[in-house]
Order: C-alpha cells, then sequence, then structure tokens
C-alpha cells in the first residue's frame, strides 16, 4: 500500500482536521520559546553569506495539512527571525536589513490547499506564500534553495506499509490487525515499521541536506514514545485495537471483507527519542542543536468519547474511505465510539505514555557522507 494519497479531512466543517486538531495546535504553542531561543543562538546573521538580507529568506513547512496551525508555526518562526536580524543590527559595524519571507507550504497533492489558504490573516501580511504539493520523503525544492524547514506531526506518517507486513509468506504478516501497536502482532512486524520508518527519515533528511543553505535550521515536532513503552501499551495501541476490532465484527457481519482486513494496515510508527535520534547521527549531514520532549498537551479528560472519535476520525478516514469505499465510514465511527464509552482509555492516566518531541538541527557546512561542501 504507497501512502501518496493520505491526507487529513478537508474543509472548514465540523468533521474537518481545520476544527480538530487542538493537540497539533499546542505542540506548535509549546515550542514558540524553544525556538526564538535557537533561532537567537543558531542563526548565523552577519556570518554565513546565504543569510544576506536583501535576499528572500526561505521557509518551507513540510507536511503542513490545513486550518491555522501552520499559519502559526510560520508566524512564529518569522518573528524569532526578524528578532535575530534586528538584534544583529545593533552589534555589527555593518548594519544589516531585514529580508522579506518567503513561505512555502508543502504537502501531498490530495491535501486542501484551497481550504489551507482561506486561512491566511490579512492583517499580517508580511511574508508571501506559496503552496507546494508533493511528498516530503522525496526532493522539493532546489539544491541550496532554503534556509529553514518546519515539520510538525508530519514525519509519523510512512511513505508506505512495509512489505513484509502484506505478505502472507511473511514472519511479519500481520493477519487480522491493523498496526503493528494492536494487541497480539508478532514483534517481527514492528521490526518491519521500524525498518520502514528508518528508511524513511533518511529519505526525509537526504532531500533536506540538499534543499538547505549550509547552516540552515530545520525544526522537527514528531509524535513518539517513551523510552521502555511497549506500544500495544499505550492509548495508541488501544485505540487501534478498539477499531480494528471494530473492523472484525464488521467482517463477521459481511460488511467489510476478510481480505480487505487482512491487506489493511495503519501507516504510522511511534519513534524513541533513542531511535529517532541515533538516525539523525548516522545520516551525519546535520548537528542536533536540541532534543527535548514537549509537555503533553491538555486533553478534555472526562468521557467526551465524541471529541476522542472525531481527532481520530479526521486523521484516518481517508485511508479507510480509500481501502474499504466511503460507506462503511459512519457505522465504523459509530461502532468505535460505543466501545471507546466503556474502555478506561478514555480516562485512565496510565495509558498517557505516548511523548511529543522537538528536535532542532542545523545543517553542516559538510556533509560527513561524502565530505564534500554542499550548497556553495
Amino acid at each position: 500500500m504507497d501512502n501518496q494519497k493520505i491526507h487529513m479531512n478537508g474543509g472548514d466543517g465540523p468533521k474537518s482536521y481545520a476544527k480538530n486538531s487542538e493537540f497539533q495546535k499546542q505542540l506548535v504553542g509549546y515550542s514558540k520559546k524553544l525556538i526564538d531561543e535557537l533561532i537567537d543562538q543558531q542563526l548565523d546573521v552577519g556570518i554565513n553569506p546565504h543569510f544576506d538580507p536583501c535576499n528572500p529568506f526561505r521557509i518551507a513547512d513540510f507536511g503542513c495539512s490545513i486550518g491555522r496551525n501552520t499559519y502559526l508555526a510560520a508566524q512564529n518562526i518569522i518573528e524569532a527571525v526578524e528578532q535575530k536580524y534586528k538584534s544583529n543590527e545593533e552589534d555589527q559595524e555593518n548594519p544589516q536589513l531585514v529580508p522579506e519571507f518567503l513561505m512555502f507550504f508543502n504537502d501531498l497533492v490530495q491535501n486542501d490547499f484551497n481550504t489551507l489558504f482561506n486561512y491566511i490573516d490579512s492583517n499580517k501580511p508580511n511574508y508571501f506564500i506559496a503552496g507546494v504539493p508533493g511528498s516530503f520523503h522525496g526532493r522539493v525544492f532546489p539544491k541550496a534553495f532554503l534556509h529553514f524547514a518546519h515539520s510538525s506531526t508530519a514525519l509519523l506518517y510512512l511513505s508506505r506499509i512495509p512489505e513484509k507486513v502484506m505478505d502472507r509468506k511473511s514472519a511479519a504478516w500481520n493477519k487480522g490487525r491493523i498496526h503493528y501497536s494492536c494487541s497480539g502482532a508478532a514483534k517481527e512486524v514492528e521490526a518491519a515499521y521500524s525498518n520502514q520508518f528508518r528508511k524513511d527519515v533518511e529519505s526525509f533528511l537526504d532531500a533536506r541536506a540538499e534543499e538547505l543553505v549550509p547552516g540552515g535550521l530545520m525544526v522537527i515536532i514528531t509524535l513518539g514514545l517513551l523510552e521502555g513503552v511497549l506500544a500495544s501499551e499505550c492509548a495508541m495501541g488501544v485505540t487501534f485495537s478498539i477499531i480494528g476490532s471494530c473492523l472484525h465484527d464488521m467482517a463477521n457481519m459481511g460488511t467489510v471483507s476478510e481480505e480487505k482486513l487482512d491487506s489493511f494496515n495503519l501507516p504510522y510508527y511511534y519513534t524513541s527519542q533513542m531511535e529517532l535520534e541515533t538516525l539523525i547521527k548516522a545520516h551525519g549531514c546535520f548537528d542536533i542543536a536540541r532534543f527535548e520532549k514537549l509537555p503533553s498537551p491538555l486533553r478534555q479528560v472526562v468521557h467526551d468519547v465524541q471529541t476522542v472519535i472525531l481527532s481520530i476520525r479526521v486523521v484516518t478516514e481517508a485511508l479507510f474511505e480509500q481501502h474499504f469505499g466511503k460507506d462503511i465510514t459512519e457505522e465504523l465511527f459509530r461502532r468505535c465510539a460505543e466501545k471507546f464509552e466503556s474502555h478506561p482509555v478514555i480516562y485512565d492516566d496510565k495509558y498517557r505514555t505516548e511523548a511529543s518531541y522537538f528536535v532542532f538541527l542545523k545543517r553542516k557546512t559538510k556533509t560527513s557522507k561524502s565530505g564534500t561542501y554542499v550548497g556553495s
């Protein structure tokens, strides 16, 4: 299953991602102070010729999705960069101008860019914008073009489902389950997901290493797990197990075919800090300026099942529709709501073992892979 058609629910209605992404918004908010601090420390204004203020400062948000969150992230970055140029002006014998800003919003072709652009705040026209469709697992910009890259809660999406998970002859065949975190999944399934994640991170970093100028900066915010936590024992694993059980019930009733169920897997991978940090260091093109766990976003506690269902639905519905057809989604999420009503995952903190990680990277002026200067 190739996941080049993954997208969040579009529009701005009650079942849209734009109206049900408060969790993601809080993560962007938590990162603001870190971005302010690290841009001030790491942006080589007045030192690196690639940051000439006479040229536009180019920023890209990879996996931008839709809604106001991506504009909030853009504004946070631009304000920090502006402050850096202004503070540098006071310190330099040759005063530095503040550059103009060019902001690129990147996501797959199926993303609802029309709704995204409807959220533009005309009262803050301090940067120019453009949409750039394409997979961030590959190149989408020219070499040494970007000054800053940003990606929030997008890197957990795999470019494709691991082949071994779909192979009936493989020990990693995930028959009857929809994710490696589902209860009873073989360890080979998680290993296959981990291997695909490694390939995807390498591709992502390869592309950004080409696109960023030497000394360029990048922020990654991603969802993961704390060290030592089993995926099957966290809220994410329990949630996917419940969804899988609902699909099983529907297969038993003939609403979906067993073959369709056995060939469906969700394309998400929740990394640990150690795993992601190891992959970045092994890649060799970036220095890690900061890697830390963000605070956990405030969740609507109590038994608000519909809020939980909506937050799941807006990010998964397109996947279910593509594989099983549009006719099954209403029944699927109705069944999920019924099962969540009686499950403690809704209100028991023992399941809150996911983590959100903030990573701030700086593009090396030389790559340890080839030893050659890049982007001059």
